[in-house]
């Protein structure tokens, strides 16, 4: 059983302020300095690697593209349209697209006509 504390100073920090004005909820900093709505493009050497995987899909393939040098907004319509192009489902998880089946050939050709570097990745 844990020991109740007694004191604010137990507590480990502030507990109420109005010092700083509004805050933003999900970072914590004052509305005019809140970095939550700012686009922020990954890191990267701004190559986009195309590969066909089927390890832990039960042996569904599916091809991803990692590394594309964009915003989550302008990657969420990058994956709407190869989703389109390959007339397939498919999602974009923690920045990775993924397009169901092997579209790789197809993927590479669409990405290096729309102007980003791409190669291929894996075996």
């Amino acid at each position: 059983m844990a020991k109740k504390t007694t004191s604010f100073a137990a507590l480990g920090g502030l507990v109420y302020s109005t010092d700083g004005g509004k805050h933003c909820p999900d970072c914590s900093k004052p509305q005019a300095e809140c970095i939550c709505g700012q686009n922020v493009i990954p890191a990267g050497d701004g190559i986009a690697r195309v590969r066909r995987e089927t390890k832990g899909r039960g042996g569904k393939t599916v091809t991803t593209v990692t590394g594309v040098p964009l915003a989550e907004a302008e990657l969420k319509e990058l994956a709407t349209a190869l989703k389109r192009r390959c007339g397939t489902g498919g999602s974009l998880k923690d920045g990775v697209i993924e397009i169901q089946g092997d579209h790789v050939q197809l993927l590479l050709d669409e990405l290096l006509k729309r102007g980003f570097k791409a190669k291929k990745s894996g075996g």
